[in-house]
């Protein structure tokens, strides 16, 4: 096979995405523990929330502080004083969530709905 002619060959698709503006609902103890992990750092960290592919539904849910990007792709919206940003590309997929804190004896953590998905799995991690 050659490369000549462009047999077997294909350039990737680019698709357009839909850019909403996102809106995030979090809860009181969801708060609480977003403060308490920023440890401080909320004037050069933030917390940024994106839709990874893969799951047994489509999507996965990640959640991680970083350190401000300053890129004007994310969205930000301000959550008890700290930075949390959304990538234009995942606006439309995460717009609407509702992020809650469990703390439990057997784990506990951060919790995402997503009023917006047509289907997840029982783990709460994968959204389609």
């Amino acid at each position: 096979m050659s490369l000549l002619g462009g047999e077997g060959f294909s350039l990737p698709l680019v698709s357009e995405t839909e850019v909403v503006d996102v809106i995030l609902n979090f809860s009181d103890s969801a708060k609480l523990a977003l403060v308490e992990s920023m440890n401080g750092d909320e004037e050069s960290h933030v917390l940024v929330i994106s839709a990874q592919s893969g799951g047994c539904s489509g999507y996965l849910y990640e959640m991680k502080i970083v350190e401000d990007p300053k890129d004007e792709n994310f969205q930000r919206i301000d959550v008890s004083g700290i930075g949390v940003l959304v990538h234009n590309k995942d606006s439309a997929l995460l717009s609407g969530i509702n992020v809650d804190f469990k703390d439990t004896m057997m784990g506990g953590g951060f919790q995402i709905s997503n009023p917006n998905a047509d289907k997840s799995c029982g783990c709460g991690q994968s959204f389609g």
